[in-house]
């Protein structure tokens, strides 16, 4: 904290960020006016998240003049779901999600909500394509690009507020290299912004609203339901029972509200994602596929989806005995970046956006640019290979990456990942570590963005007296 200023300075906090002011004049003075008058610290945070979103859509050009049907989209790195399901999944026929069947039969792969945030997009494609003159397929990327840019804000404004002296942390999140080359690859976006909200509200001791930004989130990507893991190891270790009822009715509330219409009109329509994922096998990116480019024989779906879910309860275990045996209880953002990492390292597939998941999480659970920007970098490793890698795959004689290049670079996603896990681990067991509760504020503020459990005195542990 720098004098009379309400918050944290980055340049007063974080080494890197320290020494970079120098470029610019140096840290702030006793004098400096930081956050007030026009240039709050939101509204720089909305300026920076609005030329990172650009810079990412710049690199999105040369896939957007061809199309994304020429193999440059791979060599160019600039890939997206977007503008090929448009056409794939039944949008540029008019089709209703889930109500109506594709061609080949099969219904749409993703949650009720993405699926209308899809359907209202295509809506809008219509009168756009017509009124630029452009093909359908790439208004139809202009469109969610312009929408999930709202999500985009929506997330960055989200995690400046959780915590209300340190805004400047959500800086991390606009300007991760990550979100800026993923940002725009799929639908994550909507999610994310609906957590955001959800700890927002949460920090803020509305855990019914946080229930319903939370079962909004689930109900656009099903991951977040782990989210509730971690509310409840942290409400058993405090007792705070009333505030994850609360938590939890609004999450089945908002989750129902939005899936039971579909479930209605058609339950084999609805249900078709959850059998997808369940039927899915070892796919790009994880572990398993690793593996089996590494020579281990490909594992069967029914005795993956054991494996991997087995390994992903162990891991649980091991955070919940982790959160139970601390002397000091561990902060919110903490425990949940905990258990999606633990899920993404396990899973049967990790989609180069996958990466977004974990971006606000980290960010809230150790706003620190230097181990921050080393995970980062084993990410941008795995985003520059899994493309490269695709380039080639099923291609004879290609310049591109072979499967053992490849696994070496899921390695390195793991091992940057597993850095980063490590980390927060030792924060939570050694919090003279952690950067939010060593940032100079008082002491009986030991978790500002964990809402009822800031400053809760234990009711249960698993410590020896």
């Amino acid at each position: 904290m720098s004098g009379s200023t309400p918050f944290v300075l980055p340049s007063d906090d974080d080494a890197i960020v320290g020494s970079s002011t120098e470029m610019i004049g140096g840290r702030p003075g006793r004098w400096a006016r930081i956050g007030r008058g026009a240039w709050t610290p939101l509204r720089v945070l909305v300026g920076i998240a609005t030329v990172s979103y650009l810079v990412g859509y710049v690199l999105d050009l040369s896939c957007r003049a061809e199309g994304w049907a020429s193999p440059q989209r791979y060599e160019h790195l600039c890939y997206t779901d977007i503008s090929p399901l448009y056409a794939l999944r039944g949008f540029a026929e008019g089709l209703i999600p889930y109500l109506q069947p594709m061609a080949d039969g099969q219904h749409l792969e993703y949650p009720v909500l993405t699926g209308a945030f899809m359907w209202i997009a295509a809506l809008v494609t219509t009168p756009v394509a017509a009124l630029t003159q452009i093909d359908s397929a790439t208004a139809f990327f202009d469109v969610n690009v312009v929408l999930l840019f709202v999500a985009f804000l929506a997330t960055v404004i989200a995690t400046a507020l959780t915590v209300r002296r340190r805004p400047w942390d959500a800086a991390m999140v606009a300007l991760a290299p990550t979100m800026i080359l993923g940002a725009t690859i799929n639908w994550d976006l909507l999610p994310l912004a609906f957590i955001g909200f959800s700890l927002l509200a949460w920090s803020r001791r509305h855990p019914f609203a946080a229930g319903v930004f939370l079962g909004l989130a689930v109900a656009a990507k099903f991951y977040p339901v782990l989210l509730l893991g971690g509310f409840l190891l942290l409400s058993l270790r405090s007792g705070r029972w009333r505030a994850l009822g609360a938590l939890v009715g609004g999450t089945t509330l908002s989750w129902l509200a939005v899936n039971i219409p579909v479930m209605v009109a058609n339950f084999d329509g609805w249900s078709f994602f959850y059998r997808f994922s369940q039927e899915r096998g070892e796919d790009f990116g994880s572990l398993w596929f690793a593996l089996s480019q590494g020579g281990v024989a490909q594992v069967p779906p029914e005795r993956l989806n054991m494996m991997a879910t087995g390994l992903f309860v162990l891991l649980c275990i091991a955070i919940g005995v982790l959160v139970l045996t601390a002397r000091r209880r561990p902060r919110l953002a903490s425990v949940l970046f905990l258990i999606v990492a633990a899920f993404v390292l396990t899973n049967k597939v990790y989609s180069p956006q996958y990466s977004l998941w974990l971006i606000p999480l980290a960010v809230m659970a150790r706003p620190r640019w230097s181990s921050f920007l080393v995970w980062q970098a084993g990410e941008v490793v795995y985003f520059v290979a899994i493309w490269w890698f695709l380039a080639g795959y099923g291609v004879d004689d290609a310049q591109a990456l072979n499967g053992q290049e490849y696994s070496i670079a899921i390695l390195i996603r793991l091992l940057a990942t597993i850095y980063f896990v490590a980390l927060v681990v030792q924060d939570m067991l050694a919090p003279r570590y952690d950067p939010v509760r060593t940032d100079g504020e008082p002491e009986d503020e030991d978790d500002p963005g964990g809402g009822v459990y800031d400053g809760a005195p234990d009711r249960f542990t698993l410590r020896r007296p």
